[in-house]
């Protein structure tokens, strides 16, 4: 079985979390799925690509999460969790996905 690509797991996590605080109305609990799928991509971004890749993208999945707050103001709720979750997977993609 093919393993999933981390780009995969780390847009997933975004758009999965937001999605689940969003239709649960428990934001919370859109954070335990960002939070696990952030610890999946984090532990396979490291695996592909050293601790300082891995911290790297780790530190982009955070401010990601954090810059898809005000840029929803602009551009609205889903637009901004779609263009941050696209841009962690290039990002991801890159650095890692790539290569194997």
């Amino acid at each position: 079985m093919a393993a999933i690509p981390t780009s995969v797991v780390a847009a997933t996590g975004l758009v999965g979390g937001y999605g689940v605080a969003r239709w649960t109305k428990k934001r919370p609990l859109g954070g335990v799925a960002l939070a696990a799928a952030g610890a999946v991509a984090a532990r396979d971004w490291q695996k592909g690509g050293g601790n300082a890749t891995a911290a790297a993208l780790s530190g982009l999945y955070v401010a990601a999460f954090a810059g898809s707050h005000p840029l929803a103001k602009k551009v609205g709720a889903w637009p901004a969790v779609f263009t941050v979750a696209g841009a962690v997977a290039l990002a991801s993609w890159a650095a890692v996905d790539r290569k194997g």
